[in-house]
């Protein structure tokens, strides 16, 4: 880890009680970096069985312990996932850094028949409860709000609260920020993504995931940067989309970071749909570019590596 130089900035919302646990969270997230590599195992909900079989999808990925094989064999900064499947599997990986995701969705009510709606499934106090009595390295929470939805301020008000009582707990936050809803009319607009970010500075999370903005149909690196200068201090992730060519992804994943200024990255499909051999060495790749400013190249060559 490259804590020597790491300088972490303490919110002024977590209190001297919590300040060693913070610093330990944090640093084990970002594998003393500042740069969070997640990876993603709650789409168990919010996308169903959908991303889990199929064609192109290994059949590794239809057991949900394939999610914790992979983070437990691999270089991560945190893996998310609702508290249940983490109960249900957290004492066989309690080597694992996990980040609880408190809402999901799934896909079946379309926009087009009701706003999104997202509400807690579990508290902070639960997840520090849970936290405490497994001994498992739980070291964040995470939360999603749909800007622009009818039901935006019971989520934000959730969000607001989750981010205070986590901090208060030394927990890090992640809040999950996409503007949905049918007073949206481009969810992936570049002012409207940057708008996003700096809402979830204003709830004081310590990283925010959003959409790659995309304009005229297209993404570009060069249209994180409002959204990374929006966000202030909290850090910017991308998420990291449907899967992708392996070299395609982790240019774009190089350029977010070094171009756009992201703080890491949020990956489950590009991942988790590969055999745990290969899903191990993508996220290794992934760790390599995030963490250790590796090239494409050389993180292209981590992925090639039997």
């Amino acid at each position: 880890m490259q804590t020597k130089t790491l300088q972490i900035r303490i919110p002024a919302d977590v209190p001297l009680s919590s300040l060693e646990t913070y610093r330990h969270n944090y640093i084990q997230a970002t594998r003393g970096s500042g740069r969070l590599m997640l990876f993603a195992g709650d789409q168990k909900v919010e996308h169903l069985n959908a991303d889990f079989v199929g064609p192109g999808i290994h059949s590794d990925d239809g057991d949900p312990e394939h999610l914790f094989r992979i983070a437990a064999q691999a270089q991560i900064g945190v893996f998310v996932a609702q508290l249940g499947l983490i109960a249900q599997y957290g004492a066989d990986y309690s080597e694992v850094p996990y980040l609880v995701k408190l809402n999901a969705r799934t896909y079946l009510e379309q926009t087009s028949q009701s706003d999104p709606r997202s509400l807690l499934w579990h508290s902070v106090e639960q997840v520090v409860r849970f936290r405490d009595s497994s001994g498992l390295a739980v070291v964040g929470v995470g939360y999603t709000v749909y800007l622009g939805s009818h039901y935006e301020a019971e989520m934000l008000s959730q969000a607001a609260q989750i981010v205070h009582e986590a901090h208060h707990h030394g927990l890090l936050t992640v809040i999950w920020m996409y503007p949905r809803g049918q007073a949206v009319k481009d969810e992936k607009d570049p002012g409207l993504i940057a708008g996003a970010a700096g809402v979830a500075a204003c709830l004081g999370s310590d990283f925010v995931k959003v959409n790659a903005p995309m304009q005229n149909g297209h993404a570009s690196a060069e249209l994180l940067k409002d959204a990374v200068r929006a966000a202030g201090k909290t850090g910017v992730l991308c998420a990291g989309g449907a899967s992708d060519k392996i070299e395609d992804f982790l240019f774009r994943l190089h350029e977010q970071i070094h171009v756009g200024g992201a703080a890491g990255n949020a990956t489950g499909r590009n991942i988790h749909q590969k055999s745990l051999a290969e899903a191990v060495r993508m996220c290794n790749a992934i760790c390599a570019i995030t963490v250790d400013n590796a090239t494409v190249a050389e993180a292209l060559k981590i992925f090639q590596t039997t």
